[in-house]
């Protein structure tokens, strides 16, 4: 194997893997959102330098595996024309791209495809993605973000250390109402429950609406539209080794600015209170440790909030433990 400075490597970009002779090369896709012509630089050092595969990882990135380490400079070289695109061209802050990523610490921000397609979804999520990915990115700490179109969390957002769901607020135009009842089915079937009817008319439940727009997809006769865009953000979820968990809810009602301005905030918070005796520390230990209430405190300092925005009073975590004197006999 050749002397390698691990540390230096991982920073780059590059594993540590299962062969020591060999390492594979993560390449960040922010937002999972990728032009074409750059797949054949892709296949080119997959095969070049690997041994012709690439694994796509659950983060929309690459992985291209058995690489030797001594191709790691040419390689990055290579490398330095996706890294402008997908990187620098957004606004992400390298130096020099020749020389490869930076960092790795800090996962590439992942996300549903968004309302480019899909009609459930009601935001950009790629340009949402590419926003926060200039903010966070180049950064060492371990930090996963997940961007989704609407509460049906196709990214899986609950599993991350910060979850961003889009929300919007319906809004009822009574006159146009014919009492045909549909989006109050749906509403029961499918979402909270959060619609009525009364008195020949619908009433939302505010304390229960989610902003998810299924009563304005099954309205037909467009008594629902859409109105203003929201945010849903939960936190700190997490599989691993230290009792597994769902993200739970922070923050509803947030504005777009907010979302940015915490995930600014949460690299200061991480900065002020991480364990530097160790390799790493995962974001949720540090808040299971800090505290929630210093937590909220410090990422939410300077965020102004507008009067629709909700904010936790508590973090209602749902997992397990691994402790096995409890689930098991």
């Amino acid at each position: 194997m050749l002397t390698v400075n691990t540390k230096k490597v991982m920073k780059n970009g590059w594993r540590i893997a299962k062969d020591r002779n060999h390492t594979c090369l993560r390449i960040r896709v922010p937002g999972g959102y990728l032009p074409v012509e750059l797949l054949p630089l892709i296949q080119e050092i997959a095969e070049r330098y690997g041994d012709g595969t690439v694994h796509l990882t659950t983060r929309q990135g690459f992985e291209i595996p058995n690489i030797s380490f001594k191709h790691m400079d040419e390689i990055n070289l290579m490398l330095s024309p996706l890294i402008e695109e997908l990187e620098v061209k957004i606004g992400v802050k390298i130096d020099d791209p020749t020389t490869g990523y930076p960092s790795a610490g800090t996962r590439n921000v992942v996300a549903c495809i968004g309302n480019k397609v899909c009609s459930n979804a009601v935001f950009n999520t790629t340009a949402l993605a590419k926003d926060i990915e200039k903010i966070i990115f180049p950064n060492n700490p371990h930090v996963k973000i997940a961007v989704t179109g609407c509460p049906n969390d196709c990214i899986k957002a609950h599993m991350q250390d910060i979850g961003i769901l889009g929300q919007v607020e319906p809004i009822y135009d009574a006159p146009r109402c014919i009492g045909c009842q549909a989006c109050v089915k749906n509403c029961h079937k499918v979402s909270t429950g959060a619609l009525s009817f009364v008195n020949n008319k619908v009433k939302r439940d505010a304390s229960r609406c989610i902003g998810c727009g299924e009563c304005v997809l099954k309205c037909p006769t467009a008594a629902w539209t859409r109105g203003g865009q929201y945010f849903r953000v939960v936190i700190m979820g997490r599989t691993g080794k230290k009792n597994p968990r769902l993200a739970a809810g922070f923050l509803e009602w947030a504005e777009r600015e907010v979302v940015l301005k915490i995930c600014e905030n949460l690299y200061k918070y991480i900065d002020q209170h991480i364990d530097r005796s160790l390799p790493k520390e995962h974001v949720g230990y540090i808040v299971d440790r800090t505290g929630y209430n210093v937590f909220k405190e410090e990422v939410l300092k300077d965020v102004d909030l507008n009067s629709k925005t909700k904010v936790a009073n508590f973090l209602d975590f749902a997992g397990y433990t691994y402790d096995k004197n409890v689930i098991y006999n």
